[in-house]
């Protein structure tokens, strides 16, 4: 049954997420939102709704180990699992504008998480801090695209909200989506939690492992469906930009909201290991594509390889 149980939140959860944004994108839709604030905001970053929900309900619940491991989980993940599959499916071509700026700003945000960290408790400052920054980004990187948007970072976001078709036509209905999506969201996410640390006792696995591994992928799988999508449509710049977002939004956002909400101890596992593994991934990343702006299949092949090796050695 808690198997079940925990199969049945992740389903609440992707549809959830699916849901929420075809609804946020109906309604920027019938008010004149522009298709690049929507590719910006609405899918760029909610496609990181689940990993929000989780995150905040575990901080909320009394399970930070999930909480924090979820997010540092899921960066790994979006990296190594999601763009290895993806430049695997189809070689993924950069504009240098999108690392200079996106994914600078991602190493910036995995440095302040690492500096945080060594607290040993994320506390509300660090959330204010966090927050902020996100709202500077968010600020900036309308401004700069807006001002001109024939720049290809601009037309990225732009096709980000292009990729997810069939919205609802009428604002009752897309209200309605939205409802539904939170609602789905939210009791995933319940689901999802209680189930995941009945797993880990019966297992005799930290709440950590739990989050950095089932959980972090569960949360997920919402980038891997628009990366992957995009990667056979060959619009491998959408995938890139998704997953850039999804990071830094996964930092500054989710754990900016979590511990303003609530202290966050951060376990001393994900101090001395994880997160060097976040950060390192995020590393490669970047020398990869910058060797020649591209990802291509051998560079995705080793990215899956290490996800794969990594997820064996933190399950033993």
């Amino acid at each position: 049954m808690t198997y079940l149980l925990f199969i049945l939140g992740l389903g609440f959860l992707v549809i959830g997420g699916d849901v929420l944004i075809r609804g946020a994108l109906g309604v920027a839709n019938r008010f004149g939102l522009s298709p690049l604030l929507a590719g910006l905001v609405i899918v760029g970053f909610g496609t990181s709704t689940p990993e929000l929900v989780v995150s905040v309900n575990a901080a909320l619940s009394g399970h930070p180990d999930i909480a924090v491991g979820n997010v540092v989980g899921s960066n790994i993940a979006n990296i190594l699992l999601i763009l290895g599959l993806c430049a695997l499916i189809y070689p993924i071509s950069v504009q240098p504008a999108i690392v200079k700026r996106d994914g600078v700003i991602m190493l910036v945000a995995t440095a302040a998480l690492i500096s945080f960290s060594f607290t040993g408790l994320l506390v509300y400052w660090h959330g204010i801090l966090l927050l902020s920054a996100l709202l500077a980004y968010l600020v900036y990187t309308y401004k700069t695209e807006k001002k001109d948007t024939t720049l290809p970072i601009a037309e990225l976001h732009k096709h980000e909200s292009q990729e997810i078709t069939h919205l609802p036509k009428k604002i009752w209905l897309s209200v309605t989506f939205v409802a539904i999506g939170l609602a789905a969201l939210i009791g995933g996410a319940h689901l999802l939690i209680t189930s995941a640390v009945e797993i880990a006792t019966e297992f005799g696995i930290s709440e950590t492992i739990i989050g950095l591994t089932l959980i972090a992928v569960g949360t997920s799988l919402p980038e891997l469906s628009v990366s992957v999508i995009a990667a056979f449509r060959r619009h491998t710049d959408v995938a890139l930009g998704n997953i850039l977002g999804s990071n830094i939004f996964n930092i500054l956002g989710i754990l900016g909201i979590s511990s303003l909400i609530t202290e966050l101890p951060v376990n001393e596992r994900i101090v001395n290991i994880d997160q060097w593994v976040m950060a390192g991934s995020a590393l490669l990343l970047i020398a990869f594509i910058i060797s020649g702006w591209r990802l291509n299949r051998i560079e995705g092949g080793i990215l899956l390889s290490i996800y794969i090796a990594y997820t064996v050695i933190v399950l033993q």
